[in-house]
């Protein structure tokens, strides 16, 4: 495509670019900067030629070394960071704060079970419960202590007795074969020392099948058994 001329003698790469810049610029009216450009840089003469030879090199080197160069600047890709781990949704719900429950009865604004939370006072169970009626009488109770859980405050009324340990189920008839001596001291014409030979007749004889054999011992006549048998029964 090109129109080759006749090239100077010297060496074949100094030629070869002397050629080069011949065909870019065959003549004076050819329109583009590429061939005047070369002319002007590239003078004349085998000793010039070899610095031209040395500028093309030095420029491919430095295109080189700045492709290598912008290559090595990339940054490190980076990685995602780490997801938190999933928790199970029973880990997530939050524990309900634990309270105290309390049975306030009497003269109260609203009686009935209380929740309160740990460490409160009697004075903080009244006042959860509305507070005390007008002409309520809370002398006996003592507004500064510590409720605990499951305990009932009778407010402006006379307290329940506590159940006696010692008094048989429900008022009922004492169970010769679970019944304590104290529990038996309590039967009409049994004393302590009664009561201690009715548990040793159970000891010793495993258990009462009956009522009837009370009268086996030792102190107990047909009126003091008539007596003790509608009070005790055989479990």
């Amino acid at each position: 495509m090109f129109e080759q001329t006749a090239r100077d003698p010297g060496s074949p790469v100094n030629d070869r670019l002397a050629w080069l810049a011949d065909q870019l610029s065959p003549d004076a009216s050819t329109v583009g900067p590429g061939g005047r450009l070369i002319r002007r840089w590239l003078p004349a003469g085998a000793g010039r030629r070899r610095w031209a030879v040395a500028g093309v090199l030095a420029a491919v080197v430095v295109i080189v070394l700045a492709a290598v160069t912008l290559a090595g600047s990339r940054p490190a890709p980076e990685s995602p960071p780490a997801l938190p781990s999933a928790k199970p949704a029973v880990e997530a719900r939050a524990a309900p704060p634990a309270g105290l429950v309390v049975s306030v009865i009497g003269r109260v604004r609203s009686p009935g079970l209380i929740t309160v939370p740990q460490g409160s006072r009697v004075a903080d169970v009244l006042r959860a419960a509305g507070g005390p009626e007008p002409g309520a009488d809370l002398a006996a109770l003592n507004l500064a202590r510590k409720v605990t859980d499951g305990e009932q405050l009778a407010v402006g009324i006379p307290a329940a007795a506590p159940p006696d340990p010692e008094a048989p189920p429900g008022g009922g008839k004492l169970d010769l074969n679970s019944a304590t001596v104290a529990q038996l001291d309590t039967l009409p014409g049994v004393g302590e020392v009664m009561a201690k030979r009715i548990v040793q007749w159970r000891t010793d004889h495993g258990a009462f099948t009956k009522v009837e054999q009370l009268r086996e011992i030792d102190g107990i006549g047909e009126s003091k058994f008539q007596r003790m048998r509608e009070k005790v029964t055989v479990g």
